[in-house]
């Protein structure tokens, strides 16, 4: 692991500052919460900054406040434990995802900020060994080699699955993200933070260098359902095979505003359209969970060895919806 300089900014604009200057000067820096990926990246020698912007000690952006209308503001450095246990009530979807992630000892330091934030988990991309699109290479090495975890959406250009639970329920959630950059900061719908790697192959979101996340805000429209589910290869600390985050809002017994968001399975939380349209206006039951998961399989291109996925895709998007409506989806005596 290369040596660095730890930088530790006294508050958030000190932090835009010194990512700023370092950009200037030509000097590679990253910035981090409780830094869990980010040390991942280091020891697989994916990354090697000349510094690092240390967030986890500042004092704004830590916490979690309700506004008088049912909205939340999630700051950058709450950690998903805290997100879990907190919002179970109010975006079980959200809470769900975050309960989810990773072991216990990492959802009670890794923070919802670097969670949206981290990089793929793609071997080619991780790996020192190989040269791939996202790193400067000439192709996807997933598309014709190992990628029976990656892409079954979206994956022309590049493979990668977006590695965030969390990401998924916020743009089910249809939740905002608010950023700072020593030039002033601006507010993002959800949707629009993730990045296909036909628009920009070294990125994930639309981050500028430099622009930092500080605040993730989430409505609750009356009589907000939703909820998040997801299959693993083992229940122990695992990536998802394919997850599921969906909401709506229940309106005459029937789901309006639908919001079906597939991930494990996308460059970016795979909007899934059809089967949107599909429940839009009618009333959940197991007959029409069904055909929306079917119908969530528009589109697919499955590649070599992650064919196997689409059935579990419609699994997920089935039972995700069955959940959302409180209805029984096979998944209760295991939750």
């Amino acid at each position: 692991m290369k040596s660095f300089e730890r930088v530790q900014p006294r508050s958030w604009d000190e932090a835009a500052s010194a990512l700023a200057a370092a950009k200037k000067a030509g000097v590679s820096a990253e910035a981090k919460g409780a830094g869990t990926e980010l040390l991942d990246r280091l020891k697989e020698y994916n990354l090697a900054p000349d510094q690092v912007i240390d967030l986890r000690r500042l004092n704004s952006h830590n916490s979690i406040r309700r506004n008088s209308s049912g909205g939340t503001s999630i700051g950058a450095l709450v950690t998903l434990a805290s997100v879990a246990s907190d919002l179970k009530a109010d975006f079980p979807a959200l809470a769900d995802a975050c309960e989810g992630a990773a072991t216990p000892q990492i959802r009670n330091a890794a923070t919802l900020a670097g969670n949206l934030c981290q990089r793929p988990r793609c071997w080619y991309f991780r790996s020192s060994e190989f040269q791939c699109l996202k790193k400067g290479g000439v192709e996807c090495l997933a598309k014709s080699g190992e990628n029976e975890f990656h892409a079954i959406f979206g994956n022309n250009t590049c493979a990668i699955v977006h590695p965030s639970a969390a990401g998924v329920a916020l743009v089910a959630l249809n939740a905002r993200i608010e950023t700072l950059a020593a030039g002033g900061g601006r507010t993002l719908a959800a949707a629009d933070f993730f990045v296909r790697p036909e628009v920009e192959i070294f990125a994930e979101n639309v981050l500028e260098t430099g622009e930092l996340v500080v605040e993730i805000h989430v409505e609750k429209p009356q009589a907000l359902r939703s909820a998040y589910r997801k299959i693993k290869h083992k229940q122990a600390f695992d990536w998802p095979l394919a997850d599921a985050a969906v909401a709506w809002r229940e309106e005459g017994g029937v789901a309006k505003d639908v919001r079906i968001v597939i991930g494990s399975a996308a460059p970016v939380p795979w909007r899934a359209k059809a089967a949107e349209a599909l429940v839009e206006g009618k009333k959940i039951d197991s007959a029409l969970a069904a055909r929306a998961g079917e119908a969530a399989l528009e589109g697919a291109t499955p590649l070599g060895k992650n064919a196997y996925k689409l059935p579990m895709v419609a699994a997920v998007v089935r039972r995700t919806l069955l959940a959302s409506a409180g209805l029984p989806d096979g998944t209760e005596e295991h939750g």
